[in-house]
């Protein structure tokens, strides 16, 4: 191969592959801003992890748009050197082509950056999306009888996965997405989840704030002190036993749990239940304000 045709060729598959992008992007721009309103969008609630399901849909779209670029850009280069694109470069000097090439190099490689970082991130969102949803399915079998389940509920520390609201008191569920392995367990020690093998330590500060900071406004709205308890759900790990009083540690197996960890302290007027139905409604109606993931 001579340099003057791996360049044209190059130049007229890279334009194509930019003009392909442009159009996509411009063709996704679009479909967003013209599609209609749901008719029912206030009838209708966050289901569980539907923040991720959103992020998620978000980057299969940007990996598709890379990945189609990438085959247009191989289509169009093999097609462009069979037709003879060293024309475009004729009688250009050496040090020209190698400095293009050069640019069309790191051109490549930032794709393929970009390329890598959306697909491992979204291999992470799905496990966040499939773990928060197999938590919500099986919090919805709980709640029958127990109370009401809110999904993806938003507070000014983050978002809560899943709230349960009933009589005998208000439960907040974090899930903590972590790959299973084989014989794997996890334990609380602290504000730590440890899990084995391995040793790892994963913090639960901020689940718990966010735990924390919907008691309080709740409580603000109710105009007293409530207590909400805090449940750490890490699916796909077998609990190894209860060491804290302020969390209780639960699996997709084992969640029901949740039931019998009550106190009559924490039970909640009918008034309460109401107006706390009222505004964890108003928060998780689809028809919301946009959220950042927090």
């Amino acid at each position: 191969m001579d340099i003057e045709a791996i360049s044209g060729a190059a130049t007229v598959a890279l334009a194509s592959a930019l003009v392909f992008v442009l159009i996509a992007k411009s063709w996704q721009i679009l479909a967003r801003t013209v599609v209609s309103n749901s008719k029912f969008a206030d009838s209708i609630m966050h289901e569980a992890a539907q923040r991720f399901r959103d992020e998620f849909d978000r980057l299969t779209s940007r990996q598709s748009t890379f990945l189609s670029a990438s085959l247009v850009f191989a289509v169009f280069f093999a097609a462009a050197y069979v037709l003879n694109a060293e024309r475009l470069y004729v009688e250009y000097p050496v040090w020209q082509l190698n400095l293009l090439l050069a640019t069309l190099s790191v051109a490549a490689l930032f794709s393929s950056y970009h390329l890598s970082k959306t697909v491992l991130a979204r291999r992470q969102v799905k496990l966040l999306r499939d773990a928060n949803i197999a938590i919500g399915h099986q919090l919805q079998h709980t709640a029958a009888n127990f109370g009401r389940v809110y999904h993806d509920v938003e507070t000014a520390n983050g978002i809560v996965d899943h709230v349960i609201v009933g009589k005998t008191g208000i439960y907040a569920i974090n899930v903590i997405a972590c790959r299973p392995v084989a014989d794997g367990t996890v334990e609380i020690l602290g504000s730590d989840l440890v899990f084995l093998p391995g040793e790892r330590e994963l913090s639960i500060v901020d689940t718990a704030a966010k735990s924390s900071r919907l008691e309080r406004e709740l409580g603000e709205t109710l105009k007293h002190k409530i207590k909400i308890r805090s449940v750490i759900a890490v699916p796909g790990w077998q609990v190894h036993g209860q060491t804290s009083a302020d969390h209780l540690v639960v699996n997709e197996n084992n969640l029901p749990m949740l039931q019998g960890w009550k106190d009559k302290a924490n039970y909640l007027m009918d008034e309460d239940v109401d107006a706390i139905h009222a505004l964890l409604t108003t928060r998780c109606r689809a028809s919301g304000k946009t959220r950042r993931d927090s």
